[in-house]
């Protein structure tokens, strides 16, 4: 099972009730398969959102330690609009960001990793962490040895685990996001679709998924 979807599956659960777990909450031990590919961020004094705590296998994947560096500034500059709205969308909103992107060494080979973002009390807000894991859907023989320097997302999704109206945010999102994300052709009215199982609604490049608890 992705990393991914272990630590959905587990943050969904130690929340209960809430729109997001304390940060207390969280045993390591329960999600050991997923831990070398979890990660947490950190509101920092620029307002931007730096590696709190990284797994051995994320940190592997791009060759240095990840602790204290800039999550906002792996990504390519087309793309920190959306994923500042989409960090937004996390914090504020409390949804879940489910994004699909292209890695890119300096020899030019490429990679595709997922990644989830997930709200995270601290101190009673939800404003200033993130719980996270990102792991490559196919890794190759080099991941490891030449390090990834530049990422373009190639898809985003955004999960309700609440029964809450998402249409404003994912207006929001879809005015960030360049053209060439590719993902679904636009549709007015949502086309149906599914992720991890669950029923979601297409609009353009995003899939929103609203409400349920599994």
């Amino acid at each position: 099972m992705p990393s991914t979807k272990t630590l959905y599956g587990y943050w969904n659960t130690i929340r209960g009730s809430r729109s997001a777990p304390d940060r207390r909450d969280i045993d390591p031990t329960r999600i050991r398969e997923a831990l070398a590919n979890t990660f947490i961020l950190e509101l920092d004094g620029d307002d931007k959102f730096s590696f709190r705590l990284a797994g051995s296998h994320l940190c592997t994947s791009y060759c240095r330690e990840l602790k204290g560096r800039s999550f906002s500034a792996l990504w390519h500059d087309r793309d920190s609009d959306a994923m500042e709205t989409l960090l937004r969308a996390v914090t504020e909103d409390h949804a879940v960001a489910l994004v699909t992107f292209q890695g890119t060494t300096a020899l030019q080979t490429k990679v595709t990793f997922e990644t989830i973002l997930m709200p995270l009390r601290h101190n009673g807000s939800t404003h200033t962490r993130i719980l996270g894991a990102m792991s490559a859907l196919d890794e190759p023989y080099w991941l490891g040895v030449q390090p990834v320097l530049e990422q373009r997302i190639t898809g985003l999704r955004l999960i309700w685990p609440d029964e809450i109206s998402a249409e404003e945010t994912t207006r929001e999102v879809l005015a960030s996001v360049v053209n060439d994300v590719d993902f679904a052709p636009a549709s007015p009215a949502g086309l149906p679709t599914t992720v991890y199982g669950r029923t979601a609604r297409r609009y353009a490049h995003l899939a929103v998924i609203d409400g349920g608890r599994n």
